[in-house]
């Protein structure tokens, strides 16, 4: 083979030097290496040991892929005598770059776990022609299947929501999620069922210096998560999505428009119920992104449903209270106003409505006062749907929660960048 151009680049692997490298006929370089370390630890008393005693087998060890090329890293570990321990026993050499067993180095398993973000096991696998089982194990080495609490920075904002494990009824996990001042957030768990005894025990394990900074909790109308909150955190303020509160009243709305179009298909001409078609997308819209030819649609349909125009006007008019109130006393004295409009108005597509704000007014209107919301914790949720398609379903919790964990901070843990 002629002589090729050569470069010199740093092998990067600390406490060694390069004995000598090859290049197979199947494009794999294989970089002979020697320690440079002269003592180890003694795998008995502890001690520092330097008593020469000669070389173990040689491992090898797949490395960073370079330049098309599979890279292996082969080296014979030093072996050293205790001077202090009965029966002078040998200790093996163990460098930081590799762990005892493995069959890559760190910096590859960190390669692979960077491969893996927003991926899947099989298609990485596929990729670095690996074993799935070799790259679970990769997994489990460095991504924990609960939480750390040394590792969890402090947050102020915490979430609780749920999303199916898998199809049927009473499949629901539980997902807290916190939100720090800077708007970063961070998966913390995903619990085995919604029940209030579950979520209770995982808050109360919180270390008591983070349960001292949480100021908020953002839930749905669930009453073991409230009652769960308000046992061990007494002092959090509870506030009740308004996206979970704004789909009850929208459905209120939306099912008046359903019925109204069925009689009203019933009563008028084919001729004139052909103008209804098209005004489903149009009324749920909010008033002020409706096009032109939108509202044109719209106004057909009120002429022909006036209760329907009226019911349309107050849903927009509650969307614009939680916008716009900027404290809870006035978001609570424009709600009350509005109740007190509905009722008087006597539209009955709002009646659950209303009963609903009876129970959980309060809990709502803290909305106002800092004005957070769930749509954080939605933004998780979002993720581990798209994550159990991506796997096909992934049934185990840990599994689920070191994969969530990995796609929201893989890139920072184990980007070089």
């Amino acid at each position: 083979m002629p002589d090729q151009p050569k470069i010199e680049i740093p092998l990067d692997l600390p406490d060694v030097r390069v004995v000598r490298s090859t290049i197979t006929r199947n494009r794999e370089l294989i970089i002979e290496v020697e320690s440079t370390l002269t003592t180890t630890i003694c795998r008995n008393c502890g001690k520092t040991i330097s008593s020469f005693y000669g070389y173990d087998r040689p491992i090898r060890l797949r490395h960073l892929s370079s330049f098309g090329l599979v890279v292996s890293i082969e080296i014979r570990p030093k072996r050293f005598r205790c001077p202090f321990c009965d029966d002078h026993p040998t200790t093996t050499q163990r460098l930081s770059w590799y762990e005892t067993k493995a069959l890559h180095t760190k910096a590859y398993e960190q390669y692979l776990l960077l491969q893996l973000v927003n991926s899947t096991i099989v298609d990485v696998c596929r990729k670095e022609d690996l074993t799935a089982d070799a790259l679970e194990a990769i997994v489990d080495r460095w991504l924990s299947t609960e939480v750390d609490w040394q590792q969890v920075k402090p947050f102020t904002v915490l979430g609780i929501d749920e999303i199916a494990l898998t199809k049927g009824q009473g499949n629901y996990i539980a997902v807290l999620t916190a939100r720090r001042e800077n708007g970063e957030v961070e998966p913390l768990a995903v619990l085995q069922d919604r029940k209030k005894e579950t979520v209770r025990a995982w808050l109360a394990s919180i270390p008591k210096p983070l349960q001292r900074l949480i100021t908020t909790i953002c839930t749905d109308m669930w009453e073991g998560y409230i009652s769960a909150v308000r046992e061990v955190l007494p002092k959090v303020v509870v506030v009740i999505d308004r996206f979970h509160v704004a789909k009850h009243y929208r459905d209120g709305a939306d099912t008046l428009r359903k019925s109204e179009l069925k009689r009203l298909r019933a009563e008028l001409g084919d001729e004139q119920a052909k103008t209804l078609k098209g005004t489903l997308w149009p009324f749920r819209k909010r008033a002020s992104e409706l096009t032109q030819e939108e509202q044109g649609r719209l106004e057909v349909l009120f002429k022909h449903s006036p209760h329907l125009k009226q019911a349309y006007d107050l849903r927009e008019e509650l969307t614009r209270i939680f916008e716009r109130a900027r404290s809870k006393a006035e978001g609570l004295r424009r709600i009350k106003a509005w109740c007190k409009k509905v009722k008087k108005s006597g539209l009955g597509c709002y009646d659950r409505f209303l009963k609903l704000l009876d129970n959980w007014l309060d809990l709502i209107a803290n909305y106002f006062r800092h004005r957070h919301s769930s749509g954080f914790v939605e933004g998780v949720n979002n993720k581990l749907k798209v994550l159990k398609r991506r796997c096909f379903g992934i049934t185990n919790l840990g599994h689920l929660f070191q994969r969530i964990t990995l796609d929201f901070r893989g890139y920072e843990r184990f980007s070089p960048w």
